[in-house]
This record gives C-alpha cells, structure tokens and sequence, in this order.
C-alpha cells in the first residue's frame, strides 16, 4: 500500500543505516490478491528505479503470479503456507499447503532455468532433430571430375548436407574425387568452390 515515496524513503533509510543486503517485494495487499491487479511489471522497474533486488510478496489464489514473476525478475517470493487450509486461520485461503508449495518450487526453478539468455544459435538438443531437416546428397555415384546433374543430387532428409537452397549452384559443378551415392553433399567436394558454412 506504500506509495512511491514512502517506498524511496524506506530505501534510502535502510541504505543510510548499514543495510547493505536489501531485497524489495512487489505486494498487492489484498487477501486474496486478484490476479489481474498483480501488476508484475513493477517487480523490475522497483530494481531498476531503486538500485535493489526485487521480488515478490504473494497474495495470489495458487501459483500462477508466483511462477511468473520469475520471468519478470523477482529473484524472491514470499508465499503464505498453512499445514492445512481447512484448519480456518487467518490466511488460509490464500496460504499453500505442502504439495502446493512443492510444486511452487519446482515450478519457480524450472521458470528461472527457461528464462536462458537471447541467442539463436542451434541448441546442443536440436543437433538430433537435425535429421527432419531436408539437405542435399548425392543420390548417385559421381566419379572424380565429372559435372553434377540433376540426376546426381536430391534434396532429401537428413539434414546433414547441403541447405536445399544451393541446389541450382551446384548443378554443372565438377566434383574433385570420386563420391559414393548417400554422401551428404558438401563445398569441399566441389571444384574451385570456397568452403560456405550454410
């Protein structure tokens, strides 16, 4: 319920007093808080804005906000917990009994480890989905210096060769070695051809 000033001036307290382990939880003080009032984004803006780490201070129904805010850079959540919701306390409602909670961790880390960084280079578990990819390869003997035609190479599954795209540059290449057909075709066979990583 704190605003932007009384947040600042917390901070800044805690800062000027030796606090030099500060963590700031995002909380929406309703019991239960609504989802769509979680207003999540504000967890990386109270780091950003504040110079702290951030997180969240849940009183969401189940687990969904908590898990989220994982991707949204909380790296800690207070939940309420309760042995059993049916003993009627004061927070129950909102509080996770055991198995809830062992699955709020699970699902938390699982959310943080999927987070990963920006890339688009192959994942090491693609390399074995490369075999749905089509590629091209000799489909029939080719000896040492002869023209490649249409009849020696195919655009075919896996794809370990060639990308289909090279299929029109290569036909009237000469080859500079004798391939056996089901050879994944590659520059380095090819005559006066520089090597091409695609």
């Amino acid at each position: 319920m704190a605003n932007m000033e009384e947040i600042e001036e917390a901070i800044t307290t805690a800062k000027e007093n030796g606090c030099t382990e500060l963590v700031v939880l995002h909380c929406i003080s309703a019991y239960p808080a609504p989802v769509e009032q979680a207003n999540l984004a504000t967890i990386a803006d109270i780091s950003q804005r504040f110079d702290v780490i951030s997180g969240l201070s849940d009183h969401s129904l189940g687990t969904v906000v908590s898990v989220t805010s994982i991707a949204l850079g909380a790296s800690l959540i207070e939940k309420h917990f309760t042995l059993d919701r049916n003993d009627k306390g004061p927070d129950a409602e909102f509080s996770l009994e055991p198995e809830e909670f062992k699955r709020l961790v699970k699902e938390t880390k699982e959310a943080y480890q999927a987070i990963g960084s920006a890339g688009y280079e192959r994942k090491p578990v693609e390399h074995a989905s490369m075999k749905f990819r089509r590629s091209l390869y000799f489909v029939n003997d080719i000896k040492h210096d002869q023209i490649i035609t249409e009849d020696h190479i195919r655009r075919i599954r896996p794809g370990y060769g060639l990308a289909p795209k090279h299929y029109q540059a290569l036909l009237g290449k000469r080859v500079n070695k004798d391939i056996k057909r089901g050879t994944a075709v590659s520059w380095d066979y090819i005559v006066n051809e520089e090597k091409n990583d695609d």
